[in-house]
């Protein structure tokens, strides 16, 4: 069939030239992922720091086997929403595995992190409610908030007295919520979640930390950087992902029982959607029992981390974040130079991608170097050593001060 366009839409080629003009428009690639930390990008074998698979789990032989055994007994649909008729034994299995791993009463799945923070947030808060954004906060924390209905705040995590204050003018609210990562994706740093809890008991406010990328990483069982920092689970909601660290795919909230019972007939993403499929669920709970056998894994990546700090250091480069953060940002300021940074990169043979505006602010357009237990030493070094003749070759389109 041929498509015919529609005058209606002619705005849309302005639109994009417009992206184009500014650095900001994103065109999709096809990635390959290989073993060792590696992947395929048209055609050329890359070192592989764009992946969220921070425990390199997502491609071990068990997790696979698992997903594959899954499917063969449950087929490869959820075929329902998990209320009619699509939360099979290894639906609750994984629910189950989810709570004893957070060490919770209860855990509720749900299709997607992205689907788990805005459907947890539209359960805890609606119209006449005050809700409370760091503006750091990922893309679903924020769309959450907003879709909530609840009147939004948005506040910096380096400056808590102001979050302090704007509870203080909101106590007559019938429910306040305060919502933030605990490690930030494009930035590296924690939330300082202690601190919050104290706001948020002092208060009498509710607080959500969304663990998406700590989960399995922090913590001595891996439990994300509530435990790290030693926030019981009784302190806030727990919002997590299986697709990242857990190397398969969905999200969920950990907590109590009544608190999961009133997710289920409350959240609407959870409540309208298809269930995981029935391999997700089983890569997932082979990952999980992973996680708890093989703690190295996460001690690992972390020590690649602080390598990778040390040696940017060395070498003249500003490394924020945690300091032993699998996700490594590297201002650059300006997107068109943070693309031409990424193209370099890849053509010496890493895919390090060029994270822009809307997902950071303007003027901090950056790379992002994302590490995981299938990297090396030999990598790192590897890296910093490209970087330092991207930086020769483009030295005169970047600030190399933060860099």
């Amino acid at each position: 069939m041929r498509y015919h366009s529609d005058m209606s839409f002619d705005w849309i080629t302005n639109e994009l030239q417009a992206l184009d003009a500014a650095g900001l428009r994103r065109r999709p690639r096809v990635c390959e992922p290989l073993p060792h930390g590696r992947c395929r990008v048209d055609g050329a074998e890359l070192v592989h720091f764009a992946s969220n698979d921070y425990l390199g789990l997502a491609g071990h032989p068990r997790v696979i086997a698992a997903a594959l055994d899954a499917t063969s007994r449950y087929g490869t649909g959820g075929r329902a929403s998990a209320l009619v008729s699509g939360r099979t034994p290894l639906h609750a299995e994984l629910e189950q595995a989810i709570a004893d791993f957070e060490g919770t009463e209860a855990a509720v799945l749900f299709p997607t992190g992205f689907a788990a923070n805005v459907g947890a947030i539209g359960s805890l808060v609606e119209v006449g409610d005050v809700v409370f954004s760091d503006r750091l906060n990922h893309a679903s924390l924020i769309d959450g908030c907003r879709l909530s209905k609840a009147k939004l705040r948005v506040y910096s995590h380096d400056e808590l007295g102001q979050i302090a204050d704007e509870l203080a003018k909101c106590r007559d609210a019938r429910r306040r919520l305060i919502v933030t990562d605990s490690l930030f994706s494009m930035d590296g740093d924690a939330a300082p979640l202690a601190e919050l809890v104290r706001i948020a008991e002092r208060a009498g406010s509710m607080l959500l930390v969304d663990e998406a990328h700590a989960t399995g990483v922090y913590g001595p069982h891996g439990r994300g950087w509530c435990e790290e920092v030693g926030v019981s689970e009784s302190s806030c909601v727990r919002v997590g992902t299986l697709s990242k660290a857990i190397g398969s795919q969905g999200g969920f909230v950990a907590g109590s029982q009544q608190l999961c019972d009133w997710m289920r007939n409350k959240a609407r993403t959870q409540m309208f959607s298809t269930s995981l499929t029935p391999g997700a669920c089983g890569a997932a709970l082979e990952s999980l029992r992973l996680i708890n056998a093989e703690p190295d894994r996460r001690e690992h990546v972390r020590s690649l981390s602080r390598l990778l700090r040390a040696e940017l250091v060395a070498t003249g480069w500003s490394a924020i974040g945690e300091p032993d953060c699998p996700i490594v940002p590297l201002i650059v300021g300006d997107p068109n130079t943070a693309v031409q940074l990424s193209a370099l990169l890849q053509e010496r043979g890493f895919l390090v991608p060029a994270i822009r505006p809307p997902t950071v602010p303007r003027g901090t357009s950056r790379l992002r170097v994302s590490l995981t237990a299938d990297h090396t030493p030999e990598d790192i070094h590897l890296l910093i050593e490209v970087l330092g003749q991207a930086r020769s070759v483009c030295g005169g389109l970047t600030d190399s001060s933060r860099l």
